[in-house]
């Protein structure tokens, strides 16, 4: 299965929509997300992220088998942390356990160290969830610890897990940072 990232089109509502639209895939994200999730709000979430500044959001449509499977973005805190991003992530069920949402974050990884001065990426998956760490860790992440009772999801108090992906570690780039 081919599975590429791309920017959105406002088209990508609707598959957005139908993703999202399932407890099993929000109960794996940060809270704020409409459920159910409308076409209407994959237009706003779109609309925003091809408004939002190039630099410091580098968000995109996972695509497989011809449509949207899901969404994948970097988002840069900015401060004393401007040259480090947050990496986020879902797909829909039916794709998981596929090596799906692997290919993507290699993706958006080298895109981002190919065209921006981030020099790290993290990301902090809940510690419950296996199959984003084992995605993380197949993509080169390196594991950094546990962040103790790091939040609050569906009423339970949670342990997050930090990953990191350095620059430096990708194949990429092998020189000194400046």
């Amino acid at each position: 299965m081919t599975v590429e990232i791309r920017p959105w089109t406002l088209a990508d509502a609707a598959d957005l929509a139908r993703a999202l639209s399932n407890k099993r895939v929000q109960d794996n994200l940060r809270d704020g997300l409409p459920f159910p999730y409308t076409e209407q709000d994959g237009r706003d979430y779109i609309s925003a992220m091809l408004a939002a500044d190039k630099n410091e959001t580098f968000a995109f449509a996972v695509t497989a088998e011809g449509r949207v499977i899901g969404s994948i973005g970097v988002f840069r805190p900015g401060n004393i942390h401007r040259r480090t991003a947050e990496l986020g992530y879902y797909i829909a069920e039916e794709y998981w356990g596929k090596g799906v949402m692997t290919s993507a974050v290699r993706q958006i990884c080298a895109y981002v160290f190919a065209n921006s001065d981030i020099i790290r990426i993290y990301a902090e998956p809940f510690s419950h969830n296996a199959a984003s760490c084992r995605v993380l860790e197949k993509a080169g992440f390196r594991y950094e610890g546990t962040l103790l009772a790091n939040a609050v999801k569906n009423g339970r108090v949670i342990d997050m897990r930090m990953y990191a992906l350095l620059k430096t570690d990708t194949n990429e780039e092998r020189r000194t940072l400046t």
